[in-house]
């Protein structure tokens, strides 16, 4: 069984965890940006508590990924893997044997769970993202990039799940309070992805065998859930699942297969 969770989605914080069980289960905690009392409870409310978690993936240092990660990973003795970018950036202090340092390409084994990190383009010092797979079925998770390039296509072809960042609606964030720097930000090639861009990677996906759309990383500014709804089903049709994750909530439970 491989199944997701969010824990929340967006700038206010980022956390998913990745469940996969076989001769035992295993699970991955993807970002944890939000303060270890906040986590705690989301987790609890998730059937979880923090000491059940088996590894911690850090996309990157931005304060709504990367959070509690020091503490969460010290107090609960749990290996935490990122880029050495992303460490380097973050000046966080971790225990030396639960620091691993992850590479784009470079496959992670943690027994149940194998995992594929890959390069996106986006404002962080390395910033790395997921696929994590228990040998039947694959879960991709993307957030925090300005664009799709080949590679990240080729990374996620054929996954069966996919949290996929849509960020914002263009119309929205052209006529939002931010100022004109921040638009530019968002909007550019390391910026966040638009629910147009989203969607076009969510019907070039979904030849395969994906299964399940999960609609993350909303700006509670510059988007609305239907919005983002709408484009992807436009792209995608009505044959594969979708669920909009919640900001403070996530979602719940999404298992594949």
């Amino acid at each position: 069984m491989l199944r997701l969770r969010s824990l929340g989605s967006g700038s206010t914080g980022n956390a998913t965890v990745i469940e996969a069980t076989g001769l035992r289960t295993r699970r991955l905690l993807i970002d944890c940006g939000m303060s270890l009392r906040v986590l705690s409870q989301r987790l609890g409310q998730a059937g979880l508590e923090p000491g059940q978690i088996d590894a911690i993936f850090i996309t990157h240092e931005h304060a709504d990924h990367i959070g509690c990660a020091q503490r969460l990973s010290g107090q609960w003795r749990i290996p935490v893997w990122m880029s050495e970018g992303t460490w380097r950036a973050s000046k966080l202090s971790f225990e030396t044997h639960l620091l691993r340092l992850a590479c784009s390409e470079q496959p992670i084994d943690l027994g149940e769970l194998y995992l594929a990190p890959f390069a996106v383009p986006h404002d962080a010092a390395q910033p790395l993202q997921v696929r994590c797979s228990n040998g039947q079925h694959d879960w991709g998770v993307l957030t925090d990039l300005g664009h799709i390039n080949d590679a990240v296509r080729q990374a996620l072809a054929g996954c069966h799940g996919l949290l996929l960042e849509c960020n914002h609606d263009p119309e929205l964030l052209q006529q939002s309070a931010y100022p004109a720097f921040l638009k530019r930000r968002v909007a550019g090639a390391l910026g966040h992805l638009a629910n147009d861009q989203a969607a076009q990677l969510a019907g070039e996906l979904q030849r395969g065998q994906l299964q399940h759309i999960v609609a993350a990383h909303l700006s509670l500014t510059n988007n609305r859930p239907e919005l983002a709804e709408q484009a992807l089903r436009t792209a995608i049709g009505s044959s594969i699942a979708l669920t909009v994750a919640h900001a403070h909530s996530g979602t719940p439970w999404i298992e594949l297969g």
